[in-house]
């Protein structure tokens, strides 16, 4: 089974839920973590979208940060349904301790110098290492970064925690996309961060998620997908098996 666990969909910013099912269908993907795009609050949307296409979607949604009732807000979308929710380092502790109260799932976003500095490491292990952290986007890897990678390879020390998991995107976040699109579909140059972060993590601590739909701007659907399935660090089909589903199916509650 394939578990694409990180998808965004809307209403008004991205696409509605039915052209993400399009792309599912049509490279064999049966389920997807529905992601809540920053600076949206009202998770209703994809609640409607896990409810009318049953077990299918397991949904990451967002609080107000700044509201005073930011606890409450997450306690009653819980009831709901929504089974995780997008922290960051910086996000009061109080809502990383009721997230872990209620049994979601954090999914984390934030640039490399952030999970290197330690401060995330200090957080996480304040909390019960029962609550599951996903770090998300190549835990802040970019393409832009030089070799050797110290910083990257720092950032990873995240991996010390053993609740804390990491998502693998479409290799076109992470590589220069040409210049000139050639028939042939491939990166000139992309670095090593797959097998730096499969090191690190262990497959059974990574997963695959496109980002879709902007994936479209870099190098679509199905290559996001073949690019990581068929990734020579992945010869091995079990730890491709963990990295294209069984994590994620682990870590995530689908509706």
């Amino acid at each position: 089974m394939i578990v694409d666990s990180h998808t965004h969909a809307g209403t008004s910013w991205f696409e509605p839920v039915e052209t993400l099912i399009h792309q599912m269908d049509a490279n064999g993907v049966q389920k997807a973590v529905l992601i809540q795009h920053g600076g949206s609050y009202d998770n209703a949307y994809l609640l409607d979208c896990a409810a009318r296409h049953k077990g299918r979607f397991s949904v990451v949604g967002l609080v107000d940060e700044s509201s005073p009732a930011a606890a409450k807000d997450l306690a009653t979308w819980a009831r709901q349904g929504v089974t995780g929710v997008r922290l960051g380092p910086s996000s009061p502790g109080s809502l990383w301790h009721a997230a872990s109260d209620l049994g979601m799932t954090v999914s984390c976003r934030q640039d490399v110098g952030e999970f290197a500095s330690g401060r995330f490491n200090d957080l996480v292990s304040g909390l019960p290492m029962d609550i599951p952290v996903v770090v998300e986007h190549f835990a802040g890897g970019v393409a832009d970064m030089d070799e050797p990678y110290e910083d990257f390879a720092e950032a990873l020390k995240v991996a010390e925690l053993p609740n804390v998991y990491v998502k693998l995107g479409g290799l076109g976040e992470i590589s220069h996309r040409p210049s000139v699109l050639k028939p042939e579909f491939r990166f000139d140059f992309t670095p090593p961060f797959v097998e730096m972060i499969l090191e690190a993590f262990g497959p059974k601590r990574t997963m695959w998620g496109s980002d879709y739909p902007p994936v479209g701007n870099r190098e679509g659907y199905r290559n996001a997908l073949r690019g990581i399935m068929d990734h020579p660090s992945l010869s091995d089909s079990q730890d491709r098996n963990w990295v294209m589903g069984r994590t994620a199916s682990n870590v995530f509650k689908f509706l």
